[in-house]
Protein backbone atom coordinates (compact mmCIF):
# COMPACT_ATOMS: atom_id res chain seq x y z
CA UNK A 1 0.00 0.00 0.00
CA UNK A 2 2.85 2.73 1.17
CA UNK A 3 4.27 2.21 -2.70
CA UNK A 4 0.70 3.59 -3.88
CA UNK A 5 0.93 6.43 -1.58
CA UNK A 6 2.16 10.02 -2.99
CA UNK A 7 3.02 13.32 -0.95
CA UNK A 8 0.10 15.84 -1.40
CA UNK A 9 2.59 18.18 -3.25
CA UNK A 10 3.60 15.65 -5.83
CA UNK A 11 -0.23 14.32 -6.59
CA UNK A 12 -1.32 18.15 -7.41
CA UNK A 13 1.71 18.51 -9.53
CA UNK A 14 0.85 15.12 -11.43
CA UNK A 15 -3.25 16.51 -11.58
CA UNK A 16 -1.88 19.54 -13.36
CA UNK A 17 -3.18 21.74 -10.82
CA UNK A 18 -0.06 23.24 -9.81
CA UNK A 19 3.47 23.10 -9.58
CA UNK A 20 4.76 21.74 -6.42
CA UNK A 21 6.08 24.89 -4.96
CA UNK A 22 2.41 26.34 -5.34
CA UNK A 23 0.80 23.42 -4.12
CA UNK A 24 3.33 24.14 -1.01
CA UNK A 25 2.29 27.26 -0.40
CA UNK A 26 -1.56 26.04 -0.86
CA UNK A 27 -1.16 23.17 2.01
CA UNK A 28 0.54 25.79 4.13
CA UNK A 29 -2.64 27.90 4.17
CA UNK A 30 -4.91 25.19 4.86
CA UNK A 31 -6.46 25.80 1.17
CA UNK A 32 -6.16 22.09 0.97
CA UNK A 33 -7.98 19.20 2.48
CA UNK A 34 -8.19 15.15 2.29
CA UNK A 35 -10.92 13.70 3.14
CA UNK A 36 -12.25 16.81 4.78
CA UNK A 37 -9.33 17.37 6.68
CA UNK A 38 -6.93 19.91 6.37
CA UNK A 39 -3.52 18.40 5.89
CA UNK A 40 -0.05 19.03 7.13
CA UNK A 41 3.11 19.64 5.17
CA UNK A 42 4.57 16.30 3.99
CA UNK A 43 0.94 14.14 3.99
CA UNK A 44 1.03 11.52 1.87
CA UNK A 45 -2.28 10.94 -1.00
CA UNK A 46 -3.86 6.72 -1.45
CA UNK A 47 -5.14 6.89 -4.64
CA UNK A 48 -8.68 6.40 -3.24
CA UNK A 49 -8.35 9.84 -0.93
CA UNK A 50 -10.54 13.04 -1.67
CA UNK A 51 -8.51 15.62 -2.52
CA UNK A 52 -9.46 19.24 -2.55
CA UNK A 53 -8.46 22.33 -3.14
CA UNK A 54 -11.01 25.41 -2.16
CA UNK A 55 -13.55 23.19 -2.29
CA UNK A 56 -12.95 21.94 -6.05
CA UNK A 57 -11.99 18.13 -5.92
CA UNK A 58 -8.71 17.46 -7.83
CA UNK A 59 -8.44 14.38 -9.65
CA UNK A 60 -5.93 12.16 -11.14
CA UNK A 61 -4.22 12.80 -14.52
CA UNK A 62 -6.82 11.58 -17.40
CA UNK A 63 -5.13 13.47 -20.36
CA UNK A 64 -1.58 14.49 -22.10
CA UNK A 65 0.57 16.99 -20.73
CA UNK A 66 0.44 20.85 -22.16
CA UNK A 67 3.61 22.42 -23.23
CA UNK A 68 2.74 26.18 -24.08
CA UNK A 69 5.67 29.06 -25.84
CA UNK A 70 3.72 32.46 -24.93
CA UNK A 71 4.83 36.09 -25.92
CA UNK A 72 3.38 38.25 -22.76
CA UNK A 73 2.80 41.50 -23.52
CA UNK A 74 3.77 44.22 -21.23
CA UNK A 75 1.26 44.52 -18.66
CA UNK A 76 0.27 40.70 -17.81
CA UNK A 77 1.19 39.58 -14.38
CA UNK A 78 2.73 36.22 -14.59
CA UNK A 79 0.61 35.01 -11.92
CA UNK A 80 -2.37 32.43 -11.78
CA UNK A 81 -3.83 33.64 -8.84
CA UNK A 82 -7.09 35.17 -10.50
CA UNK A 83 -8.61 36.89 -7.51
CA UNK A 84 -6.20 39.18 -7.00
CA UNK A 85 -4.56 40.55 -10.10
CA UNK A 86 -6.93 41.43 -13.19
CA UNK A 87 -4.19 41.60 -15.07
CA UNK A 88 -3.17 37.97 -15.27
CA UNK A 89 -1.48 35.68 -17.43
CA UNK A 90 -3.74 32.85 -17.20
CA UNK A 91 -7.28 35.13 -17.82
CA UNK A 92 -5.34 37.06 -20.61
CA UNK A 93 -4.52 33.25 -22.56
CA UNK A 94 -8.09 31.81 -21.73
CA UNK A 95 -6.73 27.98 -22.38
CA UNK A 96 -8.95 25.84 -21.96
CA UNK A 97 -7.24 23.72 -19.27
CA UNK A 98 -5.81 24.61 -16.42
CA UNK A 99 -2.12 25.46 -16.93
CA UNK A 100 0.40 27.64 -14.73
CA UNK A 101 3.15 29.83 -16.01
CA UNK A 102 7.04 28.02 -15.53
CA UNK A 103 8.64 31.60 -14.16
CA UNK A 104 7.90 34.75 -14.35
CA UNK A 105 8.39 37.84 -16.42
CA UNK A 106 7.56 41.00 -14.11
CA UNK A 107 4.91 43.24 -15.60
CA UNK A 108 6.77 45.49 -17.27
CA UNK A 109 9.09 43.16 -19.24
CA UNK A 110 7.95 41.25 -22.33
CA UNK A 111 8.61 38.16 -23.85
CA UNK A 112 8.95 34.17 -23.87
CA UNK A 113 7.23 32.07 -20.98
CA UNK A 114 6.24 28.69 -21.10
CA UNK A 115 3.34 27.63 -19.57
CA UNK A 116 2.38 23.56 -18.56
CA UNK A 117 0.23 21.48 -16.24
CA UNK A 118 3.17 19.20 -15.70
CA UNK A 119 4.35 20.21 -12.10
CA UNK A 120 6.89 18.29 -12.36
CA UNK A 121 9.09 19.70 -15.34
CA UNK A 122 8.85 23.66 -13.78
CA UNK A 123 11.49 22.95 -11.10
CA UNK A 124 14.40 21.06 -13.64
CA UNK A 125 13.65 24.30 -15.63
CA UNK A 126 13.98 27.00 -12.77
CA UNK A 127 16.10 25.97 -10.44
CA UNK A 128 19.57 28.08 -10.31
CA UNK A 129 22.10 25.26 -9.99
CA UNK A 130 21.25 23.54 -13.03
CA UNK A 131 22.06 26.56 -14.84
CA UNK A 132 19.90 26.41 -17.66
CA UNK A 133 19.97 29.16 -20.29
CA UNK A 134 17.21 32.22 -20.64
CA UNK A 135 18.50 35.27 -23.58
CA UNK A 136 17.31 38.71 -23.15
CA UNK A 137 17.31 41.23 -25.53
CA UNK A 138 17.15 44.97 -23.64
CA UNK A 139 17.16 48.65 -24.17
CA UNK A 140 18.46 51.14 -21.69
CA UNK A 141 18.20 54.80 -21.13
CA UNK A 142 21.95 55.72 -22.00
CA UNK A 143 24.68 54.51 -24.43
CA UNK A 144 26.53 51.26 -23.39
CA UNK A 145 29.85 51.16 -22.96
CA UNK A 146 32.35 48.44 -23.00
CA UNK A 147 32.88 48.99 -19.17
CA UNK A 148 29.17 48.44 -18.54
CA UNK A 149 29.40 44.89 -20.74
CA UNK A 150 32.72 44.02 -19.14
CA UNK A 151 31.15 44.34 -15.79
CA UNK A 152 27.88 42.98 -16.38
CA UNK A 153 29.43 40.40 -17.92
CA UNK A 154 31.68 39.52 -14.67
CA UNK A 155 28.96 39.47 -12.07
CA UNK A 156 27.34 42.17 -9.54
CA UNK A 157 27.06 41.96 -6.05
CA UNK A 158 23.69 43.44 -5.33
CA UNK A 159 23.55 44.27 -1.81
CA UNK A 160 19.27 44.58 -1.40
CA UNK A 161 19.67 40.80 -2.12
CA UNK A 162 22.98 39.73 -0.27
CA UNK A 163 23.99 37.66 -3.59
CA UNK A 164 26.80 38.29 -6.54
CA UNK A 165 25.38 37.34 -9.99
CA UNK A 166 26.75 34.48 -11.82
CA UNK A 167 29.21 35.69 -14.98
CA UNK A 168 27.17 35.42 -17.66
CA UNK A 169 27.30 36.78 -21.89
CA UNK A 170 27.15 39.53 -22.45
CA UNK A 171 26.73 41.41 -26.29
CA UNK A 172 26.37 45.12 -27.69
CA UNK A 173 23.97 44.93 -30.40
CA UNK A 174 23.71 48.69 -30.55
CA UNK A 175 24.11 52.24 -28.82
CA UNK A 176 21.58 51.28 -26.87
CA UNK A 177 21.08 47.90 -26.61
CA UNK A 178 22.94 44.06 -25.58
CA UNK A 179 21.65 40.70 -25.55
CA UNK A 180 22.47 39.28 -21.88
CA UNK A 181 22.38 34.99 -21.55
CA UNK A 182 22.05 34.47 -17.69
CA UNK A 183 21.93 30.96 -15.85
CA UNK A 184 19.90 32.21 -12.70
CA UNK A 185 16.66 34.20 -11.48
CA UNK A 186 17.11 36.42 -8.78
CA UNK A 187 14.59 38.80 -8.10
CA UNK A 188 14.77 41.63 -11.12
CA UNK A 189 17.93 40.40 -11.65
CA UNK A 190 18.90 42.34 -15.21
CA UNK A 191 16.81 46.06 -14.24
CA UNK A 192 18.59 45.59 -10.01
CA UNK A 193 22.03 44.95 -12.57
CA UNK A 194 21.74 47.99 -14.69
CA UNK A 195 20.77 50.17 -11.97
CA UNK A 196 23.65 49.28 -9.95
CA UNK A 197 25.61 51.25 -13.10
CA UNK A 198 23.50 53.92 -13.24
CA UNK A 199 21.81 52.43 -15.99
CA UNK A 200 17.71 52.44 -16.55
CA UNK A 201 15.75 49.46 -18.51
CA UNK A 202 13.91 51.10 -21.06
CA UNK A 203 12.69 47.68 -22.05
CA UNK A 204 13.44 44.35 -21.55
CA UNK A 205 12.20 41.16 -23.81
CA UNK A 206 13.08 37.64 -23.44
CA UNK A 207 14.05 35.69 -26.77
CA UNK A 208 15.20 32.00 -25.46
CA UNK A 209 14.47 29.66 -22.98
CA UNK A 210 17.32 26.99 -23.32
CA UNK A 211 16.14 25.40 -26.73
CA UNK A 212 12.92 27.03 -27.18
CA UNK A 213 12.83 30.78 -29.45
CA UNK A 214 10.48 32.97 -29.29
CA UNK A 215 8.71 33.14 -32.76
CA UNK A 216 5.23 34.40 -32.21
CA UNK A 217 3.39 37.64 -32.23
CA UNK A 218 2.68 39.39 -28.70
CA UNK A 219 0.28 38.11 -26.50
CA UNK A 220 -0.35 34.79 -29.02
CA UNK A 221 0.81 31.76 -27.80
CA UNK A 222 1.59 27.93 -29.07
CA UNK A 223 2.56 24.45 -28.34
CA UNK A 224 6.28 23.20 -28.33
CA UNK A 225 6.99 20.81 -31.08
CA UNK A 226 8.04 17.49 -30.76
CA UNK A 227 11.16 18.39 -31.78
CA UNK A 228 11.16 21.15 -29.20
CA UNK A 229 10.14 18.77 -26.42
CA UNK A 230 12.58 15.61 -27.48
CA UNK A 231 15.37 18.49 -26.90
CA UNK A 232 14.06 20.25 -23.91
CA UNK A 233 14.04 16.58 -22.07
CA UNK A 234 17.61 15.48 -22.85
CA UNK A 235 18.74 19.57 -21.71
CA UNK A 236 16.85 18.53 -18.43
CA UNK A 237 17.99 14.93 -18.03
CA UNK A 238 20.30 15.53 -15.55
CA UNK A 239 18.66 18.47 -13.90
CA UNK A 240 17.93 18.20 -10.09
CA UNK A 241 13.87 19.04 -9.41
CA UNK A 242 13.43 17.95 -5.79
CA UNK A 243 12.58 21.22 -3.40
CA UNK A 244 15.81 22.23 -1.66
CA UNK A 245 15.03 25.40 0.31
CA UNK A 246 18.86 26.49 0.97
CA UNK A 247 19.46 26.49 -3.37
CA UNK A 248 16.39 27.75 -4.51
CA UNK A 249 15.77 31.30 -6.24
CA UNK A 250 12.78 32.62 -4.95
CA UNK A 251 11.31 34.64 -8.01
CA UNK A 252 12.02 34.68 -11.86
CA UNK A 253 11.20 37.90 -12.10
CA UNK A 254 13.27 40.36 -14.45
Amino acid sequence: MSEDLKRLNKYLSEAGYCSRRAADRLIDAGRVTINGSVPEMGTKVAPDDIVKVDGEVIGGRKQDFVYLAFNKPVGIVCTTDTRVEKDNIIDYIKYPKRIFPIGRLDKPSEGLILLTDDGDIVNKILRASNNHEKEYIVTVDQQISQTFIERMAGGIYLEDLDKRTKNCTVKKIDRFTFSIILTQGLNRQIRRMCEYLNYEVQTLKRVRIMNIKLDVSSGQYRELTKHEFEELNILISDSIKTYQPKTIDRSNNF
